[in-house]
């Protein structure tokens, strides 16, 4: 049962959105939600239904490969519209596959080491043989990630964005990287933003954000937010971490 508060903005009637936070290779847990999600669905059909991933579905976890093999696939649920962001993990992925030497070794330090293990890939083979062994398939579906979403009074998007400049404007490294000062702004953004990116241990509600990377990764839950109306609740991957959120008005 999804315990269901005030949210900082609202949707349209019939339309719901369930937003999953930071992946990085979890394979497990993301199955976790979206067996959850489909069970919401089923109790409590709506006409609209959308998920959305925040982005970083590689690196540092044990299985990118799965991740990427489920996400290639199509939408995991059955009729829900599923829209897959960029994040600057698989933006630092496709620089280092196409053959930038930086973007290489950035990539290993950043932890493309366990992406490359999950394919079966020494990580100290020789860069150029990497492609080779990731399927087209995969390849395919990192590059047409998107960087931004709008639904209702929300914007998605993975990292942040640049307070004072319009939605409409924001630089694409903005969106894949921002912290500061994105983070601890005031300011309306156009939009509440949902993001990933910056690990917090619950999920922050501000007036104008919602932070959903709770470190599915680093031992945490992974977190999907559940949006709907003018109201709000959190699915995790884990029930014994309670979906708490830090309000901040």
């Amino acid at each position: 049962m999804i315990e269901f508060t005030q949210a900082p903005a609202s949707l349209p009637a019939g339309r719901r959105v369930y937003a999953i936070g930071d992946i990085h290779g979890c394979a497990e847990q993301l199955d976790a939600l979206h067996a959850q999600i489909a069970a919401d669905l089923a109790a409590r059909p709506v006409p609209e239904p959308v998920l959305v991933h925040v982005g970083d579905y590689v690196d540092r976890g044990p299985d990118t490969a799965g991740v990427l093999a489920r996400l290639a696939a199509g939408s995991p649920i059955p009729g829900v519209a599923t829209v897959n962001l960029l994040g600057n993990h698989e933006n630092t992925m496709l620089e280092a596959l196409s053959g930038e030497r930086a973007a290489a070794t950035d990539w290993l330090f950043a932890g493309g080491r366990p992406s490359l293990e999950s394919y079966g890939v020494d990580p100290d083979s020789p860069r150029e043989s990497w492609p080779a062994h990731i399927p087209p398939e995969h390849i395919a579906f990192l590059r047409g990630l998107k960087l931004m979403h709008r639904e209702g009074g929300y914007v998605f998007v993975h990292a942040g964005v640049r307070p004072g400049t319009p939605l409409e404007q924001q630089a694409r490294d903005d969106m894949l990287r921002m912290r500061q000062p994105f983070l601890y702004s005031e300011i309306d953004f156009g939009a509440v933003v949902v993001h990933g990116h910056t690990p917090v241990k619950h999920a922050v509600v501000k007036h104008n954000r919602i932070a959903i990377d709770t470190g599915a990764v680093f031992g945490g839950p992974m977190t999907c937010l559940v949006l709907e109306d003018d109201r709000m609740g959190f699915l995790t991957s884990d029930p014994v971490h309670e979906p708490v959120s830090i309000v901040h008005r």
